[in-house]
């Protein structure tokens, strides 16, 4: 499995979205755009995100550029992971 279709696996089971995911591009479009991601619901995507791959992420590090696409958020746990 490559690490966007790990990322849309969790966003999937944390947002409930069930098989809507699917069709999940790296350019879909979230926050904003996915009314399941609101303020709140992002705190849970990030645990969930801390939870699978292990890491921790601090609050300096999340901006509303990390949530903008599904291949923004990939790339930030890309980064996070070779960090």
């Amino acid at each position: 499995m490559s690490n966007i279709d790990e990322v849309k696996k969790v966003l999937r089971d944390s947002l409930q979205l069930g098989e809507r995911v699917e069709a999940f591009t790296p350019s879909t479009h979230l926050l904003g755009d996915l009314p399941e991601l609101d303020s709140m619901a992002v705190v849970t995507v990030i645990t969930a995100l801390e939870e699978y791959y292990g890491f921790t992420v601090n609050d300096d590090e999340i901006s509303a550029e990390t949530f903008e696409t599904l291949g923004s958020l990939s790339a930030f746990v890309d980064q996070k992971l070779k960090s």
